[in-house]
């Protein structure tokens, strides 16, 4: 065998060992970019479903802070309309006149009066507009004497002397009393839902 007969089948050897190499190297990047394909589109796939579970969460992020806005609003809306109806209350208590405000002012003295002994002074503080129904609601009994006047829609306060017991039967103590105990009924009367 001659020397160019050995080249030939080195390099024809070599030749085929090249074109075995391209080959297998055609299809690995053949695998390769069929599996980056793949791995993009799953990728593609998990940001659009990503996007679809964020887009969704904000909504309902949104959703539930749109709601405890108006939920706020509702209840302040309530809060400033029982304001209005409790200033009303205040209003009509201060404008009672006559029998009814004389009658109101004496079974609010009768039971403070209850809460003292028979022997003991008392003074009668009232609204200073009231000072002349006081007067005359506190001239039959010796023990009793108008006191100081107090800054109240109406009724009556009454201190004992030597017990230190102060009883304050004042419209604004059984107005409050009421619209504490009968808060949630008079809300739900007035907010039907």
């Amino acid at each position: 065998m001659s020397l160019d007969s050995v080249v030939e089948d080195i390099r024809e050897q070599a030749r085929a060992e090249a074109e075995a190499i391209r080959e297998a190297a055609k299809e690995e990047a053949a695998e390769i970019i069929e599996e980056a394909e793949q791995e993009a589109s799953q990728l593609i796939e998990q940001a659009k479903e990503g996007a679809e579970r964020d887009s969704k969460q904000l909504r309902e992020q949104q959703l539930s802070s749109a709601n405890l806005e108006a939920k706020q609003l509702r209840l302040e809306a309530r809060r400033e309309v029982l304001d209005e109806v409790r200033e009303k209350v205040e209003e009509r208590l201060v404008a009672l006149g006559g029998d009814e405000r004389e009658a109101l002012t004496k079974t609010l003295l009768e039971a403070a009066l209850d809460e003292f002994g028979d022997d003991e002074a008392l003074t009668v503080h009232g609204r200073e507009s009231d000072e002349d129904l006081l007067a005359e609601l506190v001239s039959d009994d010796d023990r009793l004497s108008v006191g100081d006047p107090v800054d109240r829609l109406g009724g009556i306060v009454v201190e004992g002397t030597s017990s230190r017991l102060r009883v304050d039967n004042t419209f604004d103590a059984v107005l409050n009393e009421v619209w504490d105990d009968r808060l949630r009924s008079i809300s739900d009367e007035l907010f039907e839902e």
